[in-house]
């Protein structure tokens, strides 16, 4: 018998705006068993995929990779939002849902070549914050083995928009 995820996540209706339900992943991240049974169930993917280092984008997705790369005993990678990071960075501008856009960043020497990594985040939905880590990884000369996450919106092109990668979501809406 799986582990039922859905039991750890709120449904805010018209949040961030109306007609949108936000899948709110805290009540999940706030239930000790239930974090941790979340965090061993993506890390072994990352495991299955041979990865050798976890990258996420900021925030929500620290609080998922930083753990994962723990229990690997690989290292984790920050993409952070633009002028954050205080060393040399390579950037990459994307869309985001609601027709604005973002940057994010990674310093050049956080992948090296032949790295194979893991990225990971809380939630899949258009999967424009995700295509920009990987743009930013393989530009560095690191190997995406595959994404993964905790919440999978099927109704939004994530996953179509992550064809060419090996993409395991925990729970899918």
């Amino acid at each position: 018998m799986s582990f039922d995820f859905k039991k750890y996540i709120a449904d805010i209706p018209d949040f961030p705006e109306k007609g949108i339900i936000f899948r709110d992943f805290s009540p999940l991240v706030g239930n000790g068993p239930a974090f941790k049974e979340a965090i061993s169930e993506l890390a072994e993917f990352g495991r299955r995929k041979g990865a050798t280092a976890v990258a996420a984008p900021e925030a929500r997705g620290f609080l998922v990779g930083a753990p994962i790369a723990t229990e690997l005993g690989v290292g984790f990678v920050q993409a952070r939002k633009e002028g954050k990071l205080p060393r040399a960075t390579e950037s990459e501008t994307y869309d985001l849902e609601y027709g604005t856009s973002s940057t994010l960043e990674m310093h050049l020497d956080a992948i090296k070549p032949g790295d194979k990594v893991l990225v990971v985040d809380d939630l899949l939905a258009t999967g424009g914050t995700i295509q920009a880590t990987i743009r930013l990884i393989e530009r560095l000369g690191g190997e995406v083995v595959g994404v993964a996450f905790i919440i999978e919106l099927s109704e939004l092109p994530g996953r179509d928009n992550l064809k060419d990668y090996d993409v395991f979501s925990l729970t899918t809406y």
